[in-house]
């Protein structure tokens, strides 16, 4: 039994820093307007391909060209934060994020926009570990939960509710007025973080490995340009054809992979691997990936093409249909946090995982003449599923790692999210486009039920995997004292 004095020490040792919440909340609002900007052009794409003069499967690339650069640069955040302090990660991602909005929204022509994306995402994608990673350090063991259930609000809702944001603006404004009303907003965030973000952090020269840099944008540009390519090369040829393009990128994660291991022996790793040898953190991985597939490849680019194209709603009306389903995401956020302290990730993953599954199968079932109702309420259970898996895996993941791994174990769960948007989006748009019955290529309602078919698939694959999710027991860790029981009850009624 603990003596007082050793309950005390305890308590003074996890106990989160004064200024915790603030700088918490300030990285959160920050994250959230830099995420929001990976599907608010979701809603778009049909109006950007009559306006830019590209195909379909080129303009996803706005979406999904946004989650591969996310991809490429977060492996590099490890490194990032240890070499540099959080306020000067913070400043440089803000404004890398500010300097791309501005350049999309000046945009003439799909290649200067498709490159104000990219800047975009560069700093989008610094932040993301720079939030997971801060809240690990500064919130104790037994309340991360609740706090990462914040953190889904930024990671899930945000993109979730693009959607509905792009379609209001389009209803009234050029495409353009997306970048513009997004601008003062991170300009004024940057303006909070230059006056008063401070972390205290230790550093060190961690040397940058360069050829490792060049191998992860090889590996993950490799493998999504030949998924996305696959529904381009059915009409025609493509100067690299995307069997040569996979296997190149495959290869060349293969070799990444190789030489981090050999890196990290010295700790010079772009990437450091060993958060793989704990179960946990690889069960929780694989499920997070199927999550996103399904996020981001489904709700946010299937689910809007399908009611404009079948159902012929217009970009206003396919945004408000989604906002129920992403409300109820951000809603669960906190209460699943809360329940994940309380009973672990078992019994929240595998029922989110079976309401993930079925919404899926239901999609496919729908046709030209399904009600919208219908389309909103699996939209709903669908987000209800997600919700009820995303916080638990994000916590369970990072939560078994030593403190040493965490930003790394960060940036592996980063970039797999991203990764697994980006292959979930190119992967639907392209079946969806080689199963249209339309001469022009364009997605219509039989190749849409096929892509949703695949996702059903996918969702199949995530229930089998739920049940390897382990009980977690109670620990000291993981079992809140009174007082920390009290603070939780204030924390949710001031929620």
């Amino acid at each position: 039994m603990s003596t007082p004095t050793t309950d005390t020490t305890t308590a003074d040792r996890e106990a989160p820093p004064p200024r915790s919440g603030p700088l918490i909340a300030v990285l959160v609002v920050s994250a959230f307007v830099m995420i929001l900007n990976e599907t608010v052009l979701s809603v778009a794409l049909r109006d950007l391909t009559v306006d830019l003069g590209v195909s379909t499967t080129t303009v996803q690339w706005l979406t999904s060209g946004f989650l591969l650069t996310m991809a490429v640069v977060i492996p590099t955040t490890g490194f990032l934060l240890e070499r540099f302090t959080p306020r000067q990660v913070f400043l440089t991602s803000l404004t890398l994020f500010s300097l791309g909005t501005l350049v999309s929204g000046l945009a003439p022509g799909f290649g200067m926009l498709l490159a104000g994306r990219v800047v975009q995402a560069c700093g989008t994608a610094v932040m993301l570990p720079l939030l997971m990673t801060s809240v690990m350090r500064l919130v104790p063991a037994h309340r991360r939960g609740a706090t990462m259930g914040t953190i889904t609000i930024v990671i899930a809702v945000a993109p979730a509710i693009g959607p509905t944001i792009g379609g209001a603006v389009l209803s009234s404004l050029d495409w353009r007025w997306m970048f513009w009303i997004v601008l003062p907003l991170a300009v004024a965030a940057l303006a909070i973080g230059a006056a008063w973000f401070r972390l205290e952090s230790q550093t060190r020269a961690v040397p940058l490995d360069l050829p490792s840099v060049l191998l992860s944008a090889v590996g993950f540009g490799g493998v999504l340009y030949g998924l996305s390519t696959v529904g381009e090369s059915a009409g025609g040829t493509h100067p690299v054809p995307p069997w040569a393009s996979i296997t190149a990128g495959v290869v060349a994660l293969a070799v990444f992979a190789w030489r981090q291991t050999r890196l990290q022996r010295d700790d010079r790793a772009l990437l450091d691997l060993r958060p793989f040898t704990h179960r946990s953190f690889v069960v929780a991985l694989v499920l997070t990936a199927l999550l996103f597939v399904c996020l981001l490849g489904v709700a946010t680019i299937m689910l809007p093409l399908y009611l404009q194209t079948v159902l012929h709603t217009s970009t206003f009306v396919s945004g408000l249909a989604v906002l129920p389903g992403g409300l109820a995401l951000g809603l669960l956020g906190r209460p699943v946090g809360a329940l994940f302290d309380r009973f672990g990730a078992r019994p929240l993953v595998i029922p989110g995982a079976v309401a993930m599954a079925v919404s899926v199968w239901l999609f496919a079932a729908l046709g030209p003449g399904s009600p919208l109702a219908a389309v909103i309420a699996i939209h709903v259970l669908l987000m209800a599923g997600l919700g009820f898996m995303m916080t638990p895996l994000m916590t369970e993941s990072l939560g078994v790692l030593p403190d040493h791994l965490y930003s790394h174990g960060s940036a592996i769960l980063a970039t797999l999210q991203q990764v697994a948007g980006a292959f979930g989006t190119a992967v639907f748009v392209s079946v969806a486009t080689l199963g249209s019955a339309d001469p022009s290529g364009s997605p219509d309602a039989s190749g849409l039920r096929t892509a949703f078919i695949v996702a059903g698939v996918v969702g199949v694959f995530a229930v089998i995997a739920s049940l390897f999710i382990r009980r977690t027991p109670a620990t000291e860790s993981t079992v809140p004292t009174e007082a920390s029981e009290s603070t939780e009850v204030a924390d949710a009624v001031s929620s």
